[in-house]
């Protein structure tokens, strides 16, 4: 777990030498930090899966506890290079799933492009919750209850209306 890219100058010499070996490179980044290190990194990377936690900016400040605007840089930046990515959104239950922010998300992606491989729809669930209690922190989704396999699939297919390829 944790953000590679703060440590993107080892992202990157990693990255080289699996290029110099042929080997497939993904980068499971927030694409919260972005800087020229990141840039250099991005050229040894085959395909990034980002984390999209809300398209709406206050939503994704209060969730995340971060701006928006720097991860919507960062995949401006993806699109101006045409790297291949794979959008992640983890749906959670009486914060992301909304019927208006899941279309506003769809149409985002369905926006950016042919950079985008697929969309992987991911239902909230509990599994991480004793990570927080075991660590004394208090689980700030709480209370919160898994997403039904009924309606991650109900929204994937709202997704596979806009014409996006979906997991």
């Amino acid at each position: 777990g944790g953000e590679p890219l703060l440590q993107a100058e080892y992202v990157k010499g990693l990255f080289a030498l699996c290029r110099k070996e042929g080997i497939h490179t993904a980068l499971d980044t927030s694409g919260y930090i972005f800087n020229d290190t990141v840039k250099e990194a991005l050229e040894y990377t085959d395909l990034v899966l980002l984390d999209l936690k809300c398209i709406d900016a206050e939503i994704h400040k209060e969730l995340t506890s971060v701006e928006l605007n720097p991860i919507l840089k960062f995949l401006d930046y993806l699109k101006s290079i045409k790297k291949k990515v794979w959008i992640r959104h983890v749906v959670v239950p009486g914060i992301t799933d909304d019927d208006k922010l899941l279309e506003r998300l769809a149409d985002f992606v369905k926006d950016i492009g042919n950079i985008v491989e697929k969309v992987e729809i991911l239902p909230y669930h509990t599994l991480g919750k004793y990570k927080w209690e075991q660590l004394g922190l208090k689980y700030s989704l709480e209370g919160t209850s898994a997403l039904s396999p009924e309606r991650a699939e109900e929204i994937r297919e709202m997704f596979r209306e806009k014409g996006l390829k979906v997991s």
